[in-house]
């Protein structure tokens, strides 16, 4: 396989597509294919889930990582998202009941930005369509939209780019999408508040918690109603499930 794809340590992945439902009635999210999922923000979400008792599986291109993923309470999995092919992803996130998409290059080189967050953004879309995972949550940011008007001589200009593409993609996609736009991230502690769809001012903060966008991202799996939306945020006053469902 193109993608260097190789299990560490991992358990046999539960099947839940015919077991939507737990006892009390609430939609199970497990399992959750999470891609980037080395990253701050996935991390967080890792032992969110877990704790939860879902069953995550975490992508990672350095194996040295792995260590990290099992004490956040999730399975590693090595493969370079950068390199993989289309196959390469439907074969991992098979057996899935969700993709989400919590990577990225990291700004600075352009080409690999392209790289990573556009193109390789897009063919895990294609993979999950293939894979039969209907249900996929992107990871944006606040501002995100092919007009971005970010100019070309920017340093942020192929972020804002990819970002925007893969976003338009999603939407005309045919999957179960939900789009979270997180503003300036921060480390500050969970508040489980945000204010959605902000109305800026110039010099207005952005900031928003790592964590509430962990918080956020579990409340979009476990709630349909967010299937189809995308939603701009920054750390604010109403609770994250409410903001969501709003």
């Amino acid at each position: 396989m193109s993608g260097h794809l190789g299990r560490v340590g991992r358990k046999e992945p539960i099947d839940l597509r015919d077991n939507d439902f737990d006892d009390s009635g609430v939609m199970n999210v497990s399992d959750i294919f999470l891609i980037g999922g080395h990253g701050k923000v996935a991390l967080l979400l890792t032992s969110r889930l877990a704790e939860q008792g879902h069953a995550v599986t975490s992508v990672i291109r350095n194996p040295d990582q792995a260590e990290d993923i099992e004490k956040a309470g999730g399975t590693p999995l090595v493969l370079d998202i950068e390199q993989a092919s289309e196959s390469d992803l439907a074969e991992a996130m098979r057996e899935h009941r969700a993709v989400v998409w919590s990577a990225g290059a990291g700004g600075g080189n352009p080409d690999r930005t392209y790289a990573v967050d556009r193109d390789a953004a897009i063919r895990s879309m294609d993979a999950a369509k293939d894979a039969g995972v209907k249900r996929y949550v992107m990871v944006s940011y606040l501002g995100a939209s092919t007009d971005h008007g970010v100019p070309e001589d920017d340093p942020f200009f192929a972020y804002a780019e990819a970002k925007g593409a893969a976003d338009a993609y999603l939407r005309d996609s045919g999957l179960d999408w939900t789009i979270l736009m997180p503003g300036q991230l921060t480390l500050k502690s969970a508040s489980n508040h945000i204010e959605v769809d902000p109305e800026l001012q110039e010099g207005d903060s952005t900031e928003t918690s790592r964590a509430n966008v962990a918080m956020a991202i579990d409340a979009a799996l476990s709630n349909d109603a967010t299937i189809g939306r995308e939603y701009p945020f920054r750390d604010g006053s109403s609770p994250i499930a409410y903001a969501l469902s709003d």
